[in-house]
């Protein structure tokens, strides 16, 4: 470590308190975009401006921590541990370009890795324990602007599990220990004959973790036992989806566990139990990565590119094949859809009555969630390039971007930016929110804002 970075950190971490931390109740974040992959987490108060680039006077900085490789996976929490994977090149740096670009090639970064789990201590950032769980070249190249990790772990709160695509799926305890491991083949999601890199975290329910490994050659969903991996049941999904990178929904409606994957052509429901379809609906664009989730009683799934980018609020009580017919918004098993209201990376959030969406494009939009119209559609900068999910805390609404600023947006039907902050360092991984800390990773570090 550097001497400037070590002294920026030495500073940050002692000129905040974190005795607040220490009283307030316990907040997990458990899995991509925390619980029910909603990405709100509210009860506390969370900071509007910071400063958090080690060139500049470091401002609401609680510390900062330097993470090894290069992932886009996003920190979760389970008490007072962090935990993220990543992927350590061996050789060199690995290269990641970021910005809105037409380019299409692979990255050159196929040479021999190092998947890792790290465990960081919540209040002061001190690294607890890492565990190496392969190392390889990859088995199926990335794009430029991925990563060899670009999942995110999920925990139950005893187990942690990590999936790689390729390079397997892992359960690990709480302090490391890895309790099994399985191999799941190549899985190369690919397009343009790039495999752009597996994007599908683990979804975990009770005893089982489903996994959504869409392959263009043979993709499929299939669902395994939490204690030992074994596999329970698969769906060959050919015909159904071509491509896709979203983590799946598990929602318990009340009668039945929908497992909830996004893609395309069609948006595919199974039940829990033993994979068989519950519903379906033909999507719209080609490249489906947000992930849907449940907000109000409602099924939120969106995707984009390819000239069609539909949002739909979808009734947990659809059954068969739920798809619109030319020209309509609704039926009886979708409340509304905007047809071009849709997000192409990012997954949008539904906090205080509205959905917000970003785009990679920099533009913002806002709807209202029980009729769907259109509040707003507004560019948050003419250099913000937003593929990092929207997460919502204390009225506020915060849009990471690549270019490594963080833009706060008030909750509100009318536009308002109100604050851009400073990262240092790019922003493609999803934030956490815990006790009013956001705590953000960045190309090379993982950040505790207070």
């Amino acid at each position: 470590m550097s001497l400037s970075r070590r002294t920026f950190l030495q500073t940050t971490l002692t000129a905040l308190p974190t005795a607040t931390l220490a009283a307030a109740p316990e907040q997990n974040w458990p899995m991509f975009r925390g619980p029910g992959g909603r990405g709100v987490a509210d009860g506390f108060p969370t900071s509007l401006t910071w400063n958090a680039d080690p060139a500049g006077k470091a401002s609401g900085v609680l510390w900062r921590a330097e993470v090894p490789g290069l992932g886009h996976s996003s920190p979760i929490i389970w008490g007072n541990r962090i935990f993220v994977a990543t992927a350590v090149r061996l050789s060199g740096k690995a290269p990641l370009k970021i910005g809105q670009y037409g380019n299409n090639d692979a990255a050159d970064d196929n040479d021999e890795q190092r998947w890792m789990v790290l465990c960081f201590d919540k209040k002061s950032g001190r690294r607890l324990w890492e565990r190496t769980l392969h190392t390889a070249k990859p088995a199926a190249s990335r794009h430029t602007k991925a990563t060899h990790a670009n999942t995110t772990i999920s925990t139950d709160g005893k187990r942690l599990v990590a999936c790689f695509g390729s390079e397997g799926l892992y359960c690990l305890d709480l302090n490391g220990k890895l309790l099994w491991r399985k191999d799941l083949g190549v899985i190369n999601v690919s397009k343009y004959g790039i495999g752009w890199g597996f994007g599908s975290s683990p979804a975990l329910y009770q005893d089982r973790i489903v996994l959504q490994c869409d392959d263009p050659s043979k993709p499929f969903i299939a669902a395994f036992n939490l204690a030992d991996g074994k596999e329970l049941w698969r769906v060959a999904r050919t015909g159904d989806c071509e491509r896709s990178w979203g983590t799946p929904l598990i929602h318990h409606d009340g009668a039945r566990t929908h497992v909830v994957a996004n893609g395309w052509p069609f948006i595919v429901a199974y039940d829990l139990t033993d994979g068989k379809e519950l519903w379906r609906l033909r999507g719209g664009g080609d490249n489906p990565i947000p992930t849907p989730f449940v907000a109000d009683g409602l099924i939120v799934v969106t995707n984009a590119h390819g000239g069609k980018a539909p949002l739909f609020a979808i009734r947990p009580t659809a059954r068969g094949d739920i798809s619109l017919a030319e020209g309509k918004t609704s039926n009886d098993a979708i409340v509304w859809c905007a047809p071009n209201g849709g997000s192409y990376i990012s997954t949008p959030v539904v906090y205080g009555g509205y959905v917000y969406l970003a785009n990679t494009n920099g533009v913002l939009r806002c709807f209202d969630f029980k009729t769907g119209e259109k509040m707003y559609e507004e560019r948050l900068g003419a250099d913000a390039t937003c593929s990092a999910s929207l997460t919502a805390a204390d009225g506020k609404i915060y849009c990471p971007v690549e270019e490594g600023d963080v833009y706060v947006v008030k909750s509100s039907p009318k536009f308002e930016v109100l604050a851009k902050n400073a990262m240092g360092e790019p922003c493609l991984a999803t934030p956490a929110i815990s006790q009013g800390v956001l705590y953000f990773r960045t190309a090379a570090s993982l950040i505790a804002i207070k």
